[in-house]
């Protein structure tokens, strides 16, 4: 083995076996700063937690590249990974707690709530892991080697600085007087503000449990060959339980969107309802991938309506209709203006929910629906358009009264207005969905948008316009084939133009 190669090799080693330590060191870090409150073991258990952070973004990178064996070093990269985060994540729980107790004795709810969001995110992280470790192997033990590179990495490369992030938050020990530069800088991370943590944290835990999803689609096929050894039935009965599970976690976001506009987070809010409407098309997609929408083969099924689908129509109605009626009622009776609290607000937000209700209905129902289209405006997207304004409302203290009040009575006519529009069926619009998977730069840009924008006051102007060129796209898109905007994938050049 020549010199340059040894090097490598040894690079490779201490990068991919040398996190262990290192956050194990922070670990005792921690509970030194627990029980001492000392700064310097602070700022040292940070910079031991930043070490390997950067071990964990350049280990996989460098592994694949020089070493003689790239699998072994992807294997071994993903051991350490559930080493790391099972010392991480516990360690950081246990932080927000002892900080709400010494570091902020008069916490008031908002600090508590975030103290348990976080132990929950923890909890999913580490499900999150033993999960996909689960799935992989039940798929190498039918041949199926997973992939070394796969969409899931993205909860990878965010997972080591949100517990970096995490950790200096949650072990802050302020310094009397001058430390160093350093330490001025991680205070600042220290003492980051709450609505921000939140954002990044719901981030995560959307990547998580898309995370997930994803692996269910990839490998839950080869679990279930041992489990229903050829019963057809028992296989399709235990299938629907993944995309039946998405469908439960889209109305459980739904409920945590109401909670956050509870607490005046619109931003928050807007970013779980964002979610829901992802987990709403994971669980079709996932459906459609696993054949579950298809009849199976010799067995006659009675009846339009499935359990599926109803389970579907019902976390649609709780995160795409009671959800944003009830934001709408929270921050338009909230709003200091007294021509607001005048508006029949809550009977708007009732007539709202029914008519989300009635769409839901008239989906279930239809017989002659379009491929790729829907008929009227989907209750993800009208839920969205109606809640983007809101976020403008609930910046008051950074706007005009009279500003604000102008955006609180545009938003009381656009609930009016949507809920006609949602029930309105002789208009197409496309499914975004798979727009989206046909076109993925699409979703790429948005997303960027979405992320750059999501710290500044312009967020509720951003999705609002948006959602304004979806609400506008037929006058565009009914031109569309329904077989190209049926398709989840993208299309040849060639079958584009057949038909043009």
């Amino acid at each position: 083995m020549s010199a340059d190669r040894k090097i490598s090799k040894n690079t490779t080693s201490v990068l991919v076996y040398g996190r262990p330590p290192l956050v194990f060191a922070g670990m005792l870090c921690a509970i030194a700063v627990m029980l001492t409150r000392n700064p310097t073991v602070y700022l040292a258990g940070v910079l031991f937690l930043f070490t390997s952070m950067i071990f964990d973004l350049v280990d996989g990178w460098f592994a694949a590249r020089f070493s003689p064996n790239a699998a072994l070093a992807e294997l071994a990269d993903r051991i350490m990974d559930r080493i790391v985060y099972s010392i991480v994540f516990p360690l950081v729980a246990v932080g927000m707690m002892w900080r709400l107790l010494y570091t902020v004795p008069e916490h008031g709810r908002v600090e508590l709530l975030h103290a348990i969001f976080v132990l929950f995110v923890c909890v999913i992280v580490l499900i999150r892991n033993n999960f996909a470790h689960f799935m992989r192997g039940f798929a190498m033990r039918y041949g199926h080697e997973p992939e070394l590179r796969e969409l899931t990495r993205l909860r990878t490369i965010v997972a080591a600085p949100l517990g970096l992030l995490l950790y200096v938050h949650a072990f802050y020990v302020p310094a009397k007087g001058a430390i160093s530069m350093l330490y001025d800088i991680i205070s600042g991370l220290g003492n980051l503000p709450l609505r921000n943590l939140f954002i990044i944290e719901i981030i995560f835990l959307i990547i998580n449990l898309g995370s997930i999803a994803g692996y269910c689609r990839k490998y839950g096929t080869y679990c279930l060959d041992e489990l229903c050894l050829g019963d057809i039935v028992l296989r399709r009965r235990i299938l629907s339980v993944f995309p039946n599970a998405l469908t439960i976690m889209n109305a459980m976001m739904g409920l945590l969107a109401v909670f956050f506009a509870y607490q005046g987070k619109m931003h928050e809010s807007y970013l779980i309802l964002i979610g829901s409407a992802v987990f709403d098309k994971l669980d079709g997609a996932m459906a459609r991938k696993l054949g579950l929408t298809e009849p199976i083969t010799g067995i006659v099924e009675h009846g339009h309506i499935t359990v599926g689908g109803l389970l579907d129509d019902i976390a649609d109605g709780v995160s795409f209709c009671i959800a944003p009626a009830w934001i709408f009622f929270i921050c338009l009776s909230r709003h200091p203006n007294p021509d607001i609290q005048a508006l029949p607000v809550g009977i708007v937000a009732v007539a709202y929910a029914l008519a989300g209700f009635a769409r839901l209905v008239y989906f279930t129902l239809d017989r002659n629906s379009i491929p790729g289209f829907f008929k009227g405006l989907p209750t993800p997207a009208a839920a969205l358009f109606v809640a983007a304004p809101l976020i403008i409302v609930c910046q008051s203290e950074n706007l005009l009264a009279e500003w604000s009040a102008m955006v609180a009575f545009f938003s009381f006519g656009l609930m009016i207005f949507t809920a006609f529009l949602m029930n309105f069926y002789p208009i197409r619009y496309l499914h975004m969905g798979r727009f989206m998977d046909r076109n993925p730069w699409f979703m790429r840009t948005n997303l960027v948008l979405i992320l750059v924008s999501l710290f500044t006051p312009w967020f509720g102007y951003l999705v609002f316009s948006l959602m304004l060129l979806y609400v506008l796209s037929p006058l565009i898109t009914w031109r569309v084939d329904p077989e190209i905007a049926a398709s989840e994938i993208r299309l040849s050049g060639k079958r584009l133009k057949k038909y043009e």
